[in-house]
């Protein structure tokens, strides 16, 4: 089939304008003036609010593998069922203002740019071709774990895992045994490398709109990073240089090829548009529905919508098509964030009312008995439910938790936040559902003839290797 790449981009950016349609359908009413709406009050919500959450994350978790027809053809129709569990309820709970407010807060605030960014990165990565500069040999494919590892912070682990990727198991043909190396890669390149800026993973840009500055990552997760990555990689050229004995010498390498170099402009202007309209205070320009939406929110919105449609348009089809690009990944992500942003909405609300919460044996168990949060508690709370509940939601969850003040949480509670951070970056590679490219480098694994391991093989590989890293990061970081 050939690549129509402006035609598969309108089927991707109609998701969330019409998520945006709606909005405006249903309160049109109320635009001429502030629609007032107010939202829930965690306090007063039964613990049953967040059952349609845990239902989609096992949903997620469980449904590939035992019903995975079903869900490869209705889990966009499945997501929305889960959502309308907490949206059908939140119109008597709220009121009609009250469920748009909601809906509007999470949409246009979260999910939106979340998506965007991600889309952006998608596509932008999607556009380099690199063929030629990978061997296969121990040598090569620990150094190209590496680059991966540092080019996550930059292009994301989204974009670094697409980048490289297939590159990689192409170099690799020749080899007898290449599921070692795809494993290690999710954890480098698709989680752990992504760890030292807003732009590297979901939860730490989640933390960014949340107030975070964005070099605080850099500077507080660069040493935890630095020991876990080497760790792994010098594990990795242990373990690759044994089973390489069997293949022998590599084949000569084919010729070198870089295609679609426009893209590295544009990852730079992804990077610099995030970074701006964190340091840039414009004026609220739309007050919609009870939110307000900045002037530097809309800019960056707009430039990484547009930055998606130059990278399709200069791109190369040959480059695209030669890296077997297609838009199924970021779609299924699109649409099983949008249900997980919405289920998560009273879980948050929940959560941010402490003690006075469902949640407060939760809270209880990361504080000391004087009320002040337990570092380590949070590494491991965060880093658990990062494995199976998806990393992104998750961080905004001990975030909140946490107090959810980002001036506070970056000045009197450090060690908190780095351990939160941690905890949803690093163990995202525990489970395939940790965090979003580790669907996609299985899928794109298994297309191109690796048989990676089941969720369950997979939590095999993650608890023997990274469980001890872990462990260690814990004694010297957050002890």
């Amino acid at each position: 089939m050939p690549f129509r790449p402006l035609a598969a981009f309108r089927s991707i950016s109609a998701l969330p304008l019409l998520a945006l349609l709606v909005l405006i359908a249903a309160g049109s009413p109320a635009l001429a003036a502030d629609a007032g709406g107010h939202g829930f009050v965690g306090a007063e919500l039964a613990g049953w609010w967040a059952l349609p959450f845990a239902g989609l994350l096992l949903s997620i978790a469980l449904m590939p593998l035992l019903m995975p027809d079903l869900w490869h053809h209705h889990y966009g129709k499945i997501a929305l069922g889960w959502a309308a569990l907490v949206i059908l309820p939140m119109l008597p709970t709220l009121g009609l203002d009250g469920s748009l407010y909601e809906l509007a807060h999470v949409g246009l605030l979260e999910y939106l740019p979340f998506i965007l960014l991600l889309l952006a990165l998608f596509t932008v990565a999607g556009g380099l071709r690199l063929d030629g500069y990978f061997d296969g040999s121990p040598a090569s494919n620990t150094a190209s774990l590496a680059v991966g590892t540092l080019l996550a912070s930059v292009t994301g682990t989204t974009g670094a895992a697409m980048l490289l990727v297939r590159p990689l198991i192409r170099a690799n043909a020749w080899r007898t045994r290449r599921v070692h190396t795809m494993v290690f890669f999710i954890f480098l390149v698709a989680n752990i490398g992504g760890s030292l800026t807003p732009m590297g993973d979901p939860p730490l840009f989640l933390g960014f709109l949340k107030g975070v500055p964005f070099f605080w990552p850099t500077v507080h997760l660069l040493l935890p990073m630095l020991l876990s990555a080497g760790l792994l990689l010098g594990g990795y050229y242990l373990l690759d240089r044994r089973l390489a004995i069997v293949d022998g010498a590599p084949p000569p390498r084919g010729q070198r090829i870089f295609e679609g170099k426009a893209n590295l402009v544009l990852l730079g202007a992804i990077m610099a548009i995030v970074l701006f309209s964190g340091i840039w205070q414009g004026p609220v320009v739309i007050s919609f529905l009870g939110v307000e939406l900045t002037a530097q929110a809309l800019l960056r919105d707009l430039v990484l919508i547009a930055i998606t449609l130059v990278s399709l348009a200069l791109t190369p089809k040959s480059a695209r098509l030669a890296n077997e690009f297609g838009w199924g990944p970021i779609l299924e992500v699109a649409k099983l964030f949008a249900a997980i942003f919405v289920t998560i909405v009273p879980v948050l609300a929940m959560l941010k009312a402490g003690l006075a919460g469902p949640f407060a044996p939760l809270v209880q168990a990361v504080s000391d008995p004087a009320g002040a949060p337990i570092p380590a508690a949070y590494f491991w709370a965060t880093g658990i439910l990062s494995s199976f509940l998806d990393n992104a939601p998750t961080y905004l969850v001990f975030f909140n938790l946490a107090g959810g003040d980002p001036l506070v949480m970056t000045t009197g509670k450090v060690a908190t936040l780095t351990a939160i951070s941690a905890g949803a970056v690093f163990m995202g590679a525990n489970t395939y559902i940790g965090n979003a490219p580790n669907f996609m480098v299985r899928a794109i694994a298994d297309e191109m003839g690796i048989r990676m391991p089941s969720f369950f093989g997979y939590i095999g590989w993650s608890a023997a290797i990274l469980l001890p890293v872990f462990v260690l990061l814990t004694l010297v970081f957050f002890v």
